[in-house]
């Protein structure tokens, strides 16, 4: 048997024990959706015989100015959608299918991206099979910023492949949710959440492997990773921390990272406000990160945001340019959601 299959194997045992604990559990919607722009209205939905169709989608139309360097200025527009199509058998259990969309043009470069996943839920959770990389990235991360804000190096570096197999299954207060994908490379991930009081607590931990490649293309990693995430939420606000440690191999060189990214966010009235920042280091070289967001509400799913991002880390590892981000970036947009 070559390495590779008793990975996968000692994998799918893993994934399995992970079912066997399960005690009570329900199958919730599935997003597919990972990128910056998330969906926050609730969808909208139709019957169609026994299958319940489901849509929900957001249209930005930004403009960014480049606040360093010859202040260029972009005029863009991105758009993203997903619908879901779900029935339900005779012994409850629930059948459906996801697809996610999204249209971007970025200075001359138009391009446009999709996730597909089937599922299967029930008492136990939730099977996912499809684009599902990252399932457990969403499940366990940092809250996302405001607005226009984005925090740079706020995850791993290393991803999974795009296809592969995910679970995701609550129990009681907890959220149990594993990936593997087609390389054998595994992502699990657990999240607390429980209010106390008038006040309310979140805590995840994550555990994935992956690939990264460096800025240069030169060099391909092996990466392992554990990280994890404190949050606390009291009133219209909300505060968290995140940490996290990972490792890189490759036939060159070996290099390891650690950061701790935090952030607070709160909502005025009509008016939400974010700051974050992060900071890490590689072999001893820093990375530094910083955001600030706000949105104002205009009218159900309208919205005007601005976002102020910067992000460096001129990373050079053995002559290998790990990293080259050098950025500070302005953002405004007009965004609709539905």
């Amino acid at each position: 048997m070559t390495k590779n299959n008793q990975k996968i194997l000692l994998s799918a045992a893993s994934m399995t024990a992970l079912l066997g604990v399960a005690t009570a559990a329900y199958a919730d919607g599935v997003s597919l959706n990972y990128e910056r722009l998330s969906f926050f209205e609730e969808p909208l939905a139709t019957e169609v015989g026994d299958v319940t169709l489901e849509l929900r989608g957001t249209v930005d139309l930004p403009v960014s100015v480049q606040l360093e360097g010859d202040d260029r200025e972009d005029y863009n527009f991105t758009g993203n959608f997903q619908v879901n199509a779900e029935t339900q058998t005779a012994n409850q259990l629930t059948l459906g299918a996801a697809y996610f969309g999204q249209y971007a043009t970025e200075d001359t470069d138009d391009h446009y991206t999709d996730n597909v996943a089937g599922y299967v839920g029930g008492v136990w959770g939730t099977l996912i099979g499809g684009n599902v990389a990252g399932i457990v990235r969403e499940e366990t991360r940092r809250a996302r910023g405001v607005g226009n804000a984005e925090l740079a190096f706020d995850a791993t570096y290393g991803t999974l492949d795009d296809l592969g197999g995910s679970y995701v299954g609550r129990y009681g207060p907890v959220v149990l949710s594993g990936t593997i994908d087609e390389d054998a490379n595994v992502d699990v991930g657990f999240m607390f959440q429980r209010p106390l009081g008038n006040k309310d607590y979140r805590f995840t931990g994550r555990y994935s492997e992956g690939t990264y490649t460096s800025a240069d293309g030169s060099t391909v990693f092996d990466t392992q990773a554990v990280g994890g995430v404190a949050e606390f939420v009291y009133g219209s606000s909300t505060f968290d921390l995140g940490v996290g440690y990972e490792d890189f191999a490759s036939t060159a060189v070996d290099v390891d990272r650690w950061y701790v990214s935090t952030g607070a966010q709160t909502k005025l009235g009509v008016t939400s406000l974010s700051l974050e920042g992060h900071y890490g280091e590689v072999e001893g070289q820093e990375e530094v990160a910083a955001s600030f967001g706000a949105a104002y509400d205009i009218a159900r799913g309208l919205s005007v945001n601005l976002g102020v991002n910067y992000s460096y880390a001129p990373i050079s590892v053995n002559g290998i340019n790990f990293n080259d981000a050098q950025e500070t970036k302005g953002i405004v947009s007009l965004r609709y959601s539905f």
